[in-house]
């Protein structure tokens, strides 16, 4: 008992910094997870009974994450035997946006899916990089940073944070609604734009002449719906799943900036495994990887036809001089986050995308 306690001492101090204005239940759930990980990992397997591994993320299940998660969960459950059972929270039902990755990394819940925006806020301000407008051309350039050195560089960052990197998912490529016609960057001019919480995000909102706010994507139909903000920037899927398209009588596809996520486990829990379990966990994910990448450009295209067809929202796509007139705008957010990003990781950026 007295070594249980000393462990548990080093993972309060620890993580002193962190804990501050967190709920009590993430607290205590957080401190006994860290503390008590690897321990309750292997008795778990001693006893054989299954480790349990909770799923948390914001989108609903029919979106390509959702869709991946759903499937991780049956692989791993798979390739494990039973010996680890994954439990899937969608739609923001254990945490929100703003909150989830303190949750993972306290250990009240040990796998998350975020999108590459929230890691800024925790200091890898170069996941900030692929917030950049237009920085990708379509999914081959994009597929080099993700599943080359850049991409496994990044994930390395994080080890710092008590976070392992497992992979990159897609969602998609990012269109603007609101409730007047977005023909133009200058028709944003004024207009209360939904944005996550990224730097970059902001840049380029007011690069467009637009106010940015930034609001947990579990608010953000109602804020719609109340007039709270006038729009906002998603891929097809999430507006639609959220059913955002029923608050919102424009669109314009831009397709102005990426979507994507890491997916992420706590270390603390990922190295307490046994080697064999990580090795099909490991195998669950990169299938689950494969998956769901395949799928999300076919669930954004149906999404996108979905809304045409259901003619709540009138979508413009623009003309070639049109999203000429919208990259021209963007130039400047590059410029401007250079410092911010890191000049050598957009240089590589550029050249791994040529």
């Amino acid at each position: 008992m007295m070594q249980g306690a000393a462990v548990s001492t080093v993972a309060v101090e620890a993580l002193q910094p962190e804990l501050i204005n967190l709920k009590t239940r993430t607290f205590v759930k957080g401190l006994l997870a860290v503390a008590l990980a690897p321990l309750a990992s292997l008795s778990a397997v001693a006893q054989d009974a299954p480790i349990v591994l909770k799923f948390s993320h914001v989108v609903s299940i029919d979106t390509p994450k959702g869709k991946g998660a759903e499937r991780f969960k049956e692989l791993a459950n798979k390739y494990t035997e039973g010996k680890v059972k994954v439990e899937v929270y969608p739609n923001s039902q254990l945490y929100k946006d703003k909150e989830e990755v303190e949750a993972l990394q306290l250990g009240a819940v040990q796998m998350l899916a975020p999108s590459l925006s929230k890691f800024g806020p925790l200091g890898a301000k170069e996941f900030e990089a692929f917030d950049l407008p237009y920085i990708f051309t379509n999914k081959a350039a994009l597929r080099k940073v993700t599943d080359g050195p850049i991409g496994k560089d990044l994930l390395k960052k994080l080890d710092s944070k008590g976070i392992i990197g497992l992979a990159f998912w897609d969602n998609g490529f990012k269109i603007l609604s609101a409730n007047k016609p977005l023909k133009a960057p200058d028709d944003l001019l004024g207009l209360k734009m939904r944005i996550q919480s990224s730097k970059v995000s902001e840049a380029q909102m007011k690069a467009f002449g637009a106010v940015p706010q930034v609001m947990a994507f579990s608010e953000v139909y109602q804020a719609l719906q109340t007039g709270v903000v006038d729009g906002t920037e998603n891929p097809p899927s999430n507006m639609f799943t959220q059913k955002m398209h029923e608050v919102q009588k424009h669109a314009v596809i831009t397709n102005h900036g990426y979507l994507g996520y890491a997916v992420i486990v706590n270390k603390a829990f990922w190295d307490g495994l046994p080697a064999p379990i990580r090795a099909d966990l490991d195998k669950a994910m990169t299938e689950a990887t494969a998956y769901a990448n395949e799928i999300a450009q076919s669930e954004n295209d149906q999404s996108l036809e979905a809304m045409v067809k259901s003619g709540k929202t009138a979508f413009h796509t623009p003309t070639e001089a049109e999203m000429k007139v919208w990259i021209e705008a963007s130039r400047p957010v590059h410029k401007e986050m250079t410092a911010r990003v890191g000049k050598e990781l957009i240089e590589a950026i550029y050249q791994a995308t040529k």
